[in-house]
């Protein structure tokens, strides 16, 4: 399936690039280059070219693919490259990313493949470069893509991380950290890292008393597994709905709303008229949470450090920061959710989802995966058991904090239960699986991991906490 030819001339003369790869090419270069985000990156640069259709799926894929598979197609590009990787400009590294995708890992004829990524070598890098690319991604095509991986990857046997790393595309340090979450089953954690490796669908939330689940299916979407406001949109823009675009819905992870879901359905002891959302932006569980509140007579104070995120989760609120909300918002407010800005004991409902790795939402974000490093995670856990330290203060005896992150890895998860647990005396885990009805395989409890390869969600993590 190869896109349109271009209709855009360059130099004066007809461009042998097509607008799909060309868009493809400047979303992977942003990642490489400037640490762009994919998605936004994407949908700014199909819209930039026009690129619609059969193009805007031919480059989604494209660009996912490429930035999916990077850390693999790299160590397949250094047995066909006479140089270190590092030493190659990083436009000529990119094309040959993509080249190497094409060849590999989509229907593409080797010979297209080749052809076009010499065009576009020629166009972003000159004309020697492009020589360089044609006898490269040559050597590439020599070969398919199983014959590449037992070339490439350690045996499974001698060295099972560093064979799952390659055959599955993710950086060592993730698969161990998977398999650690997952009681050391490699078996397992081969299913978790080839369900990331699957693209995840849009999945979306009826805002509770102001959408309706029927209206997103009557729009062609399917009804969600587990939570009663998700609704599933196969194909098409989720931001082309009505109900989105008047803020009836908004895309949101089933992991998410179960999370929020979880949080208002756990037992309270006496009021329940004050919740808390602790780090709300960009706002997605906070609106869940504000319609679960108002069908209560509850309301929600949003709480968000970042301006440029307070103002997302305002938007989804329906208010200003700062200003009384509607129903079921007490209101949004920018502040630092390590240090309250509020006495304490003044809430009876709190939820703490924290900054993160993101590890967990890897099918939905690929070059995430490359990103991320080990470093970041003791540092993000500091702040994990400071928000969580922070909420359990402000909850009231009686009441409920629900801790949540979008990642599996052990340290950004049980490790910060414990650590804030066994600094106090007035706080106790309660088991969070009731608060989940009709959702399987939770394992053992008290604490809940889902993953993309048991529930079909993003891997979320989720501790209910009660204050004594």
């Amino acid at each position: 399936m190869a896109p349109a030819r271009s209709r855009r001339p360059q130099g004066g003369r007809r461009s042998g690039v097509d607008d799909a790869r060309l868009a493809a090419y400047h979303v992977v270069h942003a990642v490489s280059t400037r640490d762009a985000y994919a998605n936004l990156a994407l949908a700014a640069a199909l819209r930039e070219r026009e690129v619609t259709g059969r193009d805007a799926a031919f480059a989604t894929e494209l660009t996912h693919g490429t930035l999916r598979w990077r850390g693999t197609y790299d160590e397949i590009l250094a047995r066909c490259v006479d140089r270190p990787l590092d030493r190659l400009d990083t436009a000529v590294l990119d094309v040959l990313r993509l080249g190497t995708h094409q060849v590999l890992g989509m229907r593409v004829p080797a010979h297209a493949a080749v052809a076009t990524s010499v065009d576009l070598a020629r166009r972003v890098a000159g004309r020697g470069p492009s020589a360089l690319v044609n006898a490269v991604l040559r050597r590439v095509a020599r070969r398919d893509r199983e014959d590449w991986l037992a070339e490439v990857a350690p045996s499974y046997d001698s060295d099972p991380a560093g064979h799952l790393a390659i055959v599955h595309a993710h950086p060592r340090w993730v698969v161990e950290a998977f398999r650690d979450a997952l009681a050391g089953s490699w078996a397992e954690t081969a299913a978790a890292l080839a369900a990331d490796n699957e693209p995840a669908p849009v999945t979306l939330t009826a805002w509770p008393g102001r959408g309706e689940v029927a209206e997103l299916v009557s729009a062609g979407a399917d009804p969600g597994r587990y939570s009663p406001y998700a609704a599933v949109l196969r194909h098409g823009d989720p931001h082309g709905l009505t109900a989105v675009q008047q803020g009836r819905a908004g895309v949101q992870d089933e992991g998410s709303q179960l999370v929020a879901l979880a949080l208002a359905a756990a037992p309270v002891e006496g009021r329940d008229t004050r919740w808390l959302d602790l780090c709300a932006g960009p706002g997605g569980k906070a609106a869940l949470l504000a319609g679960l509140a108002a069908e209560r007579g509850a309301r929600l104070l949003a709480v968000e450090r970042q301006p440029h995120r307070a103002s997302l989760v305002a938007r989804a609120l329906g208010c200003r920061p700062g200003v009384l909300g509607p129903s079921g918002v007490l209101g949004s407010v920018i502040a630092d959710g390590t240090r309250p800005a509020w006495r304490a004991a003044t809430f009876d409902r709190v939820l703490v989802d924290a900054p993160c790795t993101g590890l967990g939402a890897l099918r939905r974000r690929p070059e995430a995966r490359w990103r991320r490093s080990p470093g970041e995670v003791g540092e993000l856990h500091e702040l994990q058991v400071a928000l969580l330290q922070a909420a359990v203060d402000s909850v009231r005896p009686g009441g409920v904090v629900a801790y949540a992150t979008c990642s599996p890895h052990l340290t950004e998860t049980r490790q910060v239960v414990d650590a804030v647990l066994t600094t106090r005396d007035d706080a106790e885990r309660i088991d969070a699986r009731p608060s989940l009805p009709g959702v399987p395989d939770l394992g053992d409890g008290p604490d809940v991991q889902l993953w993309p390869h048991r529930h079909g969600t993003d891997a979320m993590y989720l501790a209910l906490l009660r204050r004594r």
